[in-house]
């Protein structure tokens, strides 16, 4: 097979393990975290709490830096911070308090969990994470749920999952996708683009399990490619043939994954602007979003929402959300560009 190398640029030779971050919550300077313990102390115990001063402390912190406020909290007042932020706080802002006082990487992995435990499953949850997040994020959420939870991400989705939704969902979580490469096989994409096209719009009913192969296991650089090839075999992109031959929930994963192959940040600022689609907002995936990415690339999502909607996410968040739960999320999102 002839492999044909192409001069990507440096940016490109440094794609690597670690996707470009873009966050709007970075370290503080002079950052002193026996000052921050005090502020939130005096907080909570202010009577009806003084909401403001931890918002306004806990979201200009990165997770290291809350962390180090959480020690110091506890060496002076011999209490657990986050048991002291929970009994002062309630609703929304406690939800999002209390998820900031986790790693994103342990945020995900509870996340993971409370979509699979109980009764009923939350495929909404599952589908976002799994199908966004880079094969090293989910080494490392693996590797979290074990410790966090005594059990096994792959053993927990496929139990909690059937068919051909819960065999996408494990070919992602089995984190089998093969890492970035300067070198361009482009005998390969036209494989992989015929291969699509064969499974899928050229015969009756789909070959799912090759859409899941390919789709799990190559890497992002080569997919966009293949999705630029396929078009010479298809009269419909990607994401018009998934539409086309599949349904539900495994609609949903194929179109989360193809959008974040093509741009993870517009992914996200579509999923932002149905949150807050109508009256009111569903709080539960503005959390989980705002949260999770603050410190990932929320500042790139902001400008893509801005691009594509036409107003900014934080003037969105304010005609949706109200109260001290707005302030948070304003406070994540940083200043209006």
């Amino acid at each position: 097979m002839a492999l044909v190398s192409e001069f990507l640029g440096q940016m490109c030779l440094n794609i690597g393990a670690h996707e470009p971050k873009y966050p709007t919550v970075v370290p503080a300077l002079d950052f002193d975290p026996v000052k921050d313990a005090a502020r939130i102390e005096t907080a909570i115990k202010t009577k009806g709490v003084d909401e403001q001063t931890i918002i306004d402390v806990l979201t200009k912190r990165t997770y290291s830096q809350r962390r180090e406020i959480a020690f110091a909290y506890e060496r002076s007042s011999k209490k657990n911070m986050i048991t002291a932020l929970k009994g002062a706080l309630s609703g929304s802002l406690e939800t999002v308090i209390l998820g900031l006082m986790k790693s994103t990487t342990q945020f995900d992995a509870s996340e993971i969990r409370g979509s699979i435990k109980g009764l009923g499953t939350d495929e909404e949850t599952l589908i976002e994470i799994l199908c966004s997040r880079s094969n090293d994020e989910l080494v490392e959420i693996k590797k979290e749920y074990r410790q966090l939870f005594g059990k096994e991400l792959e053993k927990d989705v496929s139990g909690d999952t059937s068919g051909h939704f819960a065999k996408l969902l494990l070919a992602l979580v089995q984190t089998k996708r093969a890492a970035p490469t300067s070198v361009v096989d482009y005998e390969k994409i036209d494989e992989d683009a015929r291969a699509l096209y064969d499974a899928g719009v050229k015969i009756k009913g789909t070959d799912v399990a090759t859409w899941i192969s390919i789709m799990s296991e190559r890497s992002v650089s080569h997919l966009k490619k293949v999705f630029e090839r396929y078009r010479s075999y298809s009269p419909y992109d990607m994401q018009e043939s998934i539409v086309k031959e599949v349904k539900g929930d495994l609609q949903d994963s194929f179109l989360a994954l193809v959008q974040c192959f093509e741009n993870k940040q517009q992914y996200f600022a579509n999923r932002l602007s149905h949150a807050m689609k109508g009256k009111g907002a569903k709080d539960k995936i503005l959390t989980r979003i705002i949260v999770s990415r603050c410190e990932v690339d929320l500042k790139k999502i902001c400008s893509d929402y801005k691009t594509n909607f036409g107003q900014s996410l934080q003037k969105t968040i304010m005609e949706h959300t109200k109260g001290d739960y707005q302030k948070v999320l304003l406070g994540l999102c940083g200043p209006d560009e």
